[in-house]
């Protein structure tokens, strides 16, 4: 280590302290990939700030030093988005998952980047409300990274992507200067550089605060597992209810590899067939039960061999728990399987 890299990790130590930086070799093998492991590269260091004024000062310094710098979530997404520079370093973002604010009357919830996912649901779910984007990995990834990757999940479909449902960033631009974009209205005026930033994979800053729309649970929520004889059937059932005019909550595919990856990893209690459809309707009562019919039609029009209803709120869960689970299910039967998602985690 030189007398100028040494005094450059005195000043980043000064700013988060001797537990916010992490420069051991050991240590730094935590964070030389995401979920994308096929690529590794070590960081020469990495930092755990726990405020904005932290980011601030040590984005300050990389530009002044000409460091490269790489902000990290979770470390879930399968793109690479966290991939560290070589003798760069990592802004880990694990520390500020704070939930700072729960607005109900405006549906609103304002959080720090470290925040998971499902915690935001979790922490409105007793007043009926829930956040809609649901990654495969919602339970750990943040939402510092569902910004940076715009990421979806099975519920993209009806709800949209994170971009839908960010309506407010405070950012902190290359240069550690402080930018608000957006806010809490659903249109502010001028441009949309809140979703402009969304979806940039941290090209143009690091999000230190994030505010975040919510919705209300629908009235009914109703999920249909159909086994088809391969995904060709099931492919035709999901474009004949796309033709019929109906917009799912989520409909999802599973071919026979991963129907049996998935059970033996969750036990979701799939049936055994080439295809499986997952098709979820939400809405008011009248209006699911009806279209429920509808696509049990359309399912049955396509040779479907077993069609049944989750009957329970926990058998729900359960069906999508298989579903999201799937992919890392097939280490099972595929140890060496190259991570080839969209890296929307």
């Amino acid at each position: 280590m030189n007398l100028m890299e040494a005094r450059i990790l005195d000043e980043l130590r000064a700013i988060v302290g001797d537990r916010g930086l992490v420069c051991s070799p050991e240590e730094l093998h935590t964070y030389e990939c995401d979920g994308l492991t096929n690529f590794r590269v070590m960081p020469r260091a990495v930092l755990l700030p726990n405020s904005t004024e932290q980011v601030q000062a040590i984005v300050r310094i990389c530009y002044r030093e000409r460091i490269p710098f790489v902000a990290r979530g979770s470390g879930t997404g399968l793109s690479g988005g966290a991939l560290p520079v070589e003798n760069g370093i990592v802004i880990s973002l694990a520390r500020m998952n704070r939930i700072l604010e729960v607005d109900f009357p405006n549906a609103r919830v304002v959080v720090e980047p470290g925040v998971i996912n499902l915690d935001v649901t979790g922490c409105v779910a007793q007043q009926e409300y829930f956040y809609a984007p649901d990654p495969s990995s919602q339970s750990i990834c943040s939402i510092g990274g569902n910004v940076a990757e715009n990421s979806g999940g099975a519920h993209c479909l009806k709800y949209g992507f994170t971009t839908t449902h960010v309506v407010g960033l405070e950012v902190v631009l290359p240069d550690g200067s402080l930018v608000h974009l957006g806010g809490k209205t659903l249109d502010t005026p001028g441009y949309d550089l809140a979703g402009v930033f969304v979806g940039s994979e941290g090209t143009l800053g690091v999000a230190t605060k994030i505010i975040l729309r919510i919705v209300k649970r629908p009235e009914c929520i109703q999920t249909l597992l159909a086994a088809f004889p391969s995904t060709n059937e099931a492919g035709a059932a999901v474009s004949d209810i796309i033709a019929a005019g109906m917009l799912p909550a989520a409909i999802e595919m599973m071919d026979n590899l991963a129907i049996r990856a998935a059970e033996a990893a969750v036990h979701a209690n799939y049936p055994s067939c080439g295809g499986l459809l997952l098709v979820e309707l939400d809405g008011p009562v009248a209006e699911v039960e009806a279209l429920m019919t509808d696509v049990n039609e359309i399912c049955r029009s396509n040779d479907a061999s077993e069609i049944r209803l989750a009957q329970s709120d926990a058998e729900r869960a359960l069906v999508w728990k298989g579903r999201k689970a799937a992919f890392a299910a097939m280490g099972r039967i595929s140890p060496n399987c190259a991570a080839t998602g969209d890296g929307r985690n």
